[in-house]
């Protein structure tokens, strides 16, 4: 069956359906200004990968955008209700120049009960938008917040530090929502280890990836991958997914992998 390729929601194919069933994008750009960011690479750089978020092309405006969101979301309910929604891939969700968009079709999805997980490396907003969502009758069980963490500031100009969005992280989870971490990429592994080691007692999921196109040496990836096994695995029962490419790498199969290892099914909120 052909996946659903809507302008706003789609199901996502590739790499990047290890991550979600179904996804959302609004706009293309980011101001985050990350040095390795895929969208920065290959034929659609000039169209995805601009420093500046805009508005995608097929939406002739806010509005438009949000009417094009509602019909789809009601032709795919009874899957969206399942699987929940991702936002997003070819932005930050959370920046000032997009949250306002995301934020309106996230209350439209939660008056739905269809979940959500917003990934971003933003934590200047989150806190008021956590808080407005506490105020509402919506299930709050149906919200993720996940960080993009890599330990890399200098790599990252324009987004929070690392540390804000460890400490956002632990506020939410605090306040009862979902989280998770992007551990993704690894520049280093010294860097990305600190962050798990940071976040354990309050990071719900763990998504583990390597740099596209960089080498690394096995023994490496395999120790790195013992350790964040026996730490969030063993040692705090959180649930991990090792990219496909981390596994090659690695030269382990997922079939090896103890039983918090999650394959890309699984689902946060079915938890």
């Amino acid at each position: 069956m052909k996946n659903f390729n809507g302008k706003a929601i789609y199901q996502p194919a590739g790499k990047a359906a290890e991550y979600a069933k179904w996804a959302c994008n609004f706009y293309a750009g980011c101001s985050n200004g990350c040095t390795y960011c895929y969208l920065k690479k290959g034929r659609g750089a000039k169209i995805l990968g601009g420093d500046k978020p805009t508005l995608k092309k097929c939406f002739k405006d806010e509005q438009h955008a949000m009417e094009v969101f509602n019909k789809e979301l009601y032709s795919s309910l009874p899957e969206l209700q399942k699987h929940g929604l991702f936002f997003s891939f070819s932005t930050d969700p959370m920046l000032y120049e997009t949250k306002e968009l995301t934020m309106l079709a996230i209350n439209i999805c939660l008056y739905n009960d269809v979940p959500v997980k917003i990934l971003t490396k933003c934590a200047t907003h989150i806190g008021q938008f956590a808080y407005e969502l506490q105020c509402t009758d919506f299930d709050l069980s149906n919200v993720a917040f996940g960080f993009t963490l890599t330990g890399e500031d200098e790599l990252e100009p324009g987004a929070s530090t690392n540390q804000a969005r460890i400490e956002a992280m632990r506020r939410l989870h605090a306040a009862g929502f979902k989280t998770f971490a992007s551990i993704e990429p690894i520049i280093d592994f010294y860097s990305s280890w600190g962050v798990v080691l940071q976040t354990l007692s309050f990071c719900d999921l763990y998504k583990i990836g390597l740099l596209s196109g960089k080498k690394y040496d096995k023994s490496e990836v395999l120790e790195y991958l013992s350790k964040v096994i026996l730490m969030a695995c063993c040692a705090y029962d959180r649930k991990v997914y090792f990219k496909d490419s981390l596994l090659k790498a690695a030269g382990i199969e997922r079939s090896d992998l103890p039983e918090n290892c999650v394959s890309k099914d699984y689902n946060i909120f079915n938890q």
